[in-house]
């Protein structure tokens, strides 16, 4: 057999390797991450139920779903194991304030004053109002005889009805 024929073969096979490859790596991060599971972690399960972990055993954890309620699930039913900050995000609406941690690239906006802001918002209002679309107004005396004809036109059409009619 020659080279020619086998290459795609081989190439096939080299794909099919790497495939399962990367699926095995994706299956160890996964077992992974259920393995490191410790009471009182945030969860997102595999069907999309948000919960904290209460107690976690060899196959099943479980976790509390909201006051008073405790719920079994396999480690297999876990999704997702979310830090403190995404979890009381997505659970109980607290924003994380960014505005806090951004460093600014250069001083003047820490030096600006109240007067500087209100010319920058004039500078922008007057941009606004010189903004030319391209479109033209057209004269009164050209749209009046265009009018005039589509009802000239309407009222020489037949009117169509709903189907309800006398003649038989």
């Amino acid at each position: 057999m020659s080279l020619v024929t086998l290459l795609p073969f081989v190439v096939l096979i080299g794909a099919m390797f790497l495939m399962t490859r990367s699926a095995k790596k994706k299956q160890q991060a996964a077992a992974d991450m259920r393995n490191q599971l410790e009471p009182g972690s945030g969860i997102r399960t595999i069907g999309g139920m948000y919960a904290t972990v209460k107690e976690v055993n060899d196959d099943t954890i479980l976790v509390d779903a909201g006051p008073g309620v405790e719920l079994l699930f396999a480690k297999n039913a876990i999704g997702a194991v979310l830090t403190d900050d995404e979890y009381n995000r997505i659970v109980h609406g607290v924003e994380h304030d960014l505005k806090t941690d951004v460093v600014p690239d250069d001083a003047s906006s820490l030096t600006e004053t109240d007067e500087s802001v209100d010319d920058e918002a004039a500078a922008a209002s007057d941009d606004d109002k010189s903004v030319d679309l391209g479109k033209k107004d057209e004269p009164a005396d050209e749209t009046e005889p265009a009018a005039e004809a589509a009802e000239a036109k309407t009222d020489d059409e037949p009117k169509k009805t709903d189907g309800d009619s006398d003649a038989k």
